[in-house]
């Protein structure tokens, strides 16, 4: 039971009650009021942080940017002269044939440009599209039109192999001829794709590498660097320049996979091509290949390009334009030597 107040007493607790009520209601709308002023000063400073952040990003960009359709495409150019495009392979970008030595020793005789990949290095990945190899090289001869460049020597390395062939096929780009380096060229099984293909699905690979700290990334990219240049050591010049951080991204991450799961759709589309190529075609690999299997790839593409030359390098593995830099140019440089009309498709 609870004792019975007066009236005198039941309005001086009212009174009490309403003043109480009315203080707490007061620091409450102070209390607002500072967390919105400390919100919008959060968000003015993230806005400052990620506009400070897009900034270092272009500053560390070693090369330019050009814009292609609404979208920024990074690329190096180095050099004056008759044009060599170099395009990297999967899980790198341009900047590997800068570290490998491969640009600087082209450009004492040629312009040679390095184009980052949709999504690889600083060039954007839009979600809008999807990424096959034919967009990406409808988008590589966009900007090559942009940097009036006519009739490039394509180099591709690894998956830019295919990117280089898709140049190829297409009716507006005319290159002067082809370097395929260390190339996927034919469907095959791999563990790879079926362990990736997952990975390439929006929402759930996105959901997965969310899931996957940076550290681990940074701690199993020795391994995976080392499986690459396999039997050959990783250079010390790729330990200390490669941007790591770059590579284990999520943009670039999910190139990668997306990269991966298309690549045998994309050479089942490009096999029927292969016999009415003609144009000058060098083919050069590691013979100690870890990563692609040089006889069912590179010297079966060399049976169809009627023309082609086929340089197997002993004991080389996969990353031959750190390996086989000299014997890379001799090859642009044969290509450049020949003489005759533009060379298209049959």
């Amino acid at each position: 039971m609870f004792p019975r107040l007066t009236k005198r007493a039941s309005r001086r607790l009212s009174r009490q009650v309403t003043s109480g009520v009315t203080q707490v209601l007061r620091s409450s709308i102070k209390l607002s009021e500072v967390v919105a002023r400390e919100g919008r000063k959060t968000v003015r400073e993230a806005r400052k942080t990620v506009k400070a952040l897009g900034d270092e990003r272009d500053t560390a960009a070693p090369g330019r940017f050009v814009e292609v359709d609404g979208m920024r495409v990074h690329y190096i150019a180095r050099g004056k002269g008759r044009p060599v495009v170099l395009i990297h392979g999967n899980g790198t970008m341009a900047e590997d044939f800068v570290i490998s030595g491969l640009v600087d020793l082209l450009a004492k005789r040629y312009r040679v440009i390095a184009i980052d990949r949709p999504g690889f290095g600083h060039t954007e990945r839009p979600r809008h599209r999807v990424w096959t190899a034919a967009a990406q090289a409808r988008l590589v001869h966009r900007v090559l039109e942009r940097l009036k460049v006519e009739r490039p020597l394509i180099v591709g390395h690894s998956w830019g192999t295919i990117v280089s062939l898709e140049l190829a096929t297409q009716a507006r780009c005319a290159p002067r001829g082809l370097v395929l380096l260390s190339g996927f060229y034919y469907p095959a099984r791999r563990a790879d794709v079926r362990m990736i293909a997952p990975l390439a699905v929006p929402g759930v690979g996105d959901a997965a590498r969310a899931l996957v700290p940076a550290s681990i990334g940074h701690l199993l990219a020795p391994q995976v660097f080392r499986q690459v240049f396999k039997p050959q050591r990783v250079p010390a010049r790729f330990t200390a320049r490669f941007p790591v951080g770059i590579s284990i991204h999520p943009t670039q991450a999910r190139a990668s996979a997306e990269d991966t799961a298309t690549m045998n759709t994309a050479v089942a589309l490009l096999r029927p091509h292969y016999a009415r190529l003609r144009l000058p075609v060098a083919i050069l690999s590691g013979d100690a290949d870890a990563i692609v299997g040089p006889e069912e790839q590179s010297c079966r593409l060399h049976t169809e390009i009627a023309g082609s030359t086929l340089t197997l390098l002993p004991g080389q593995g996969h990353m031959i334009h750190y390996s086989a830099r000299a014997r890379i140019a001799r090859a642009v440089d044969g290509i450049m030597d020949l003489s005759g009309p533009v060379m298209t498709w049959a």
